[in-house]
């Protein structure tokens, strides 16, 4: 089997997360997980893991992590030689893509793309990150989980956090506008010190 990114003329035998078998290669470190063999891993750990069609990333925002060369190169299924789909792996300071044939469902993914995925704890939902619904929800979170990362640094924890949880309170409340127009009011006075 042939490396779907450097075209290495042969892909190792391995075992990823214990359990499953992939194919490997040698020179870019990229890994191919089998269809099948991920479906059979994802039902063994599907009591361990909470599933949701809504992206719950366990890691941090802004992993860090420098992508393949290969990442941005477009593949062909190394089993049945169909387009691989891209989808997007959010919550990393530097964007990546993981890609999926949608023929078979086998998985690839570029050196250190797994250990990100395992760190976010999207490892167990790799099929439902191909969904546009998946994706649409990933952006709304990964914007409030920026917005929140700003507000700290520029705030500081505790004010964030009051900010936070007056953004909550507020949320579903009819007036909320009146509230957020006097906190800008108050604010552009000060600053005019009137």
């Amino acid at each position: 089997m042939e490396c779907p990114k450097c075209k290495h003329p042969n892909l190792d035998g391995g075992t990823l997360a214990g359990s499953m078998s992939v194919q490997w290669c040698p020179n870019c470190y990229g890994i191919w997980i089998p269809g099948k063999e991920y479906e059979a891993w994802q039902k063994e750990h599907s009591l361990w893991y909470n599933k949701s069609e809504k992206p719950q990333p366990t890691g941090t925002l802004g992993i860090e992590f420098t992508p393949s060369p290969y990442d941005s190169k477009a593949a062909l299924c190394p089993e049945d030689g169909h387009y691989l789909s891209r989808a997007k792996v959010p919550f990393s300071r530097v964007p990546f893509y993981i890609e999926r044939c949608m023929l078979c469902g086998g998985i690839w993914c570029d050196n250190g793309e797994w250990d990100i995925l395992e760190s976010l704890g999207f490892h167990t939902e790799i099929d439902k990150m191909f969904s546009p619904n998946w994706q649409a929800k990933a952006r709304v979170q990964e914007l409030a989980a920026r917005e929140r990362q700003v507000l700290t640094e520029k705030l500081g924890p505790d004010i964030a956090g009051y900010v936070l949880e007056l953004a909550e309170v507020l949320a579903d409340h009819p007036h909320a506008d009146c509230a957020a127009t006097y906190i800008l009011r108050r604010a552009e006075l000060k600053r005019k010190e009137i």
